[in-house]
Parts: structure tokens; C-alpha cells; sequence
């Protein structure tokens, strides 16, 4: 098993849902992607190629966030790495780490809530679009689309991890006695 690599003042619960929030978010991609190059995980009413750079497009869109929550438990979360022009070295604002992490979990809850309503009201059943068809199709999905709905609240919990972490002040090495052990965040 490969070790998950964080920083060491870093909470061994944030490096793991840190690092499964890319893994959560994968499942749904991949099956859009299977979509648009024609495996039958669904009926497409409307084979278009503006759907299918739109499947693409989403799940760029969508991995590409997922992957910055490991900014959370990793040293470029917190310094800007040195290859980035202007930014490079300099350390990553909290205040802003922290109001976008957050407003982007309150988005992804607002999604799933939409999503959730929509699917068990049926709403859009019968319309144009995209078909799931028979119990393998909607298994699929399902195992493909509920990963999903961890997203945010594993988002939230590493950023209020991060926050804690970046704001707490340092008990200074001087200061600590011998039983105290390493230098931890208060």
C-alpha cells in the first residue's frame, strides 16, 4: 500500500478523505466518458457532438476541483510552489483558502440536494436527453453517481482541518518540557 504523503502537522483523518475526494469523484467521470465514446451505459436520445464536449468538459471541470482539495493536506496548500510565475514561494492566503473551499462544499451540498429532489420526484423523466435503461444500467449508475454525494462534507472537514491547523498559533520548541514530547498546534 503506497503511504499518502502530507505534511507531518497534518491529521492522518484529513489526509485520508483529503486524498478520497479525487477517488470519489472519478467513478462519475469515467462513466461520462464511457458515454460519449458509445459504451451502453445509457440511451442518448440526441448523439450530438456538443453533448459529447460536454460530457468532457464536465468532468474536467469536476476532477480538477476534486484534485485541489489535496492543497488542503499538502505543503503547495499552503506555500505556492516555487515553479509558478509571480506566486512561486510565496505562502497561500488562508482567508481565501478558506472562504472558497467552503462556498464551493455549500454548492456541491445545494447540487445534491437539486439532484437528490429531482431524481426521487422523477422529475425529467421522459424528457429528451440522457436514458439510464434496465437494472444493470441503473446499478451502474448509482455505484458510478453516489460517490458523489461525499463530496462536501468531506470537503468542509478537511477545510475546517486546514483552517484550525493554518490559524492555531505554534507552542514554541523552547517553551515545552521534557514529557510534553514534539511541538504541537494548540
Amino acid at each position: 500500500m503506497t503511504k499518502l504523503k502530507a505534511l507531518p502537522h497534518v491529521p492522518r483523518w484529513a489526509v485520508v478523505a483529503a486524498h478520497a475526494v479525487p477517488s470519489l469523484v472519478l467513478p462519475s467521470g469515467i462513466w461520462r466518458v464511457a458515454l460519449t465514446f458509445g459504451a451502453p451505459v445509457a440511451r442518448i436520445d440526441d448523439p450530438s457532438t456538443g453533448l459529447a464536449v460536454y460530457q468532457i468538459v464536465l468532468t474536467v471541470v469536476a476532477e480538477l476541483p476534486a484534485f485541489l482539495t489535496l492543497g488542503l493536506v499538502r505543503e503547495w496548500g499552503e506555500v505556492f510552489p516555487h515553479r509558478l510565475p509571480f506566486l512561486g514561494g510565496r505562502p497561500v492566503g488562508v482567508r481565501g483558502t478558506t472562504s472558497a473551499a467552503p462556498a464551493g462544499a455549500g454548492a456541491l451540498f445545494a447540487l445534491t440536494g437539486c439532484f437528490t429532489y429531482a431524481a426521487v420526484a422523477g422529475v425529467g423523466r421522459g424528457a429528451p436527453g440522457i436514458h439510464v435503461e434496465g437494472p444493470f444500467q441503473e446499478a451502474l449508475f448509482a455505484v458510478c453517481y453516489l460517490p458523489l454525494v461525499a463530496w462536501a462534507p468531506l470537503l468542509l472537514a478537511v477545510t475546517i482541518a486546514y483552517h484550525r491547523r493554518r490559524t492555531a498559533p505554534r507552542v514554541p520548541c523552547a517553551t515545552r518540557t521534557a514529557h510534553e514530547g514534539p511541538s504541537v498546534l494548540v
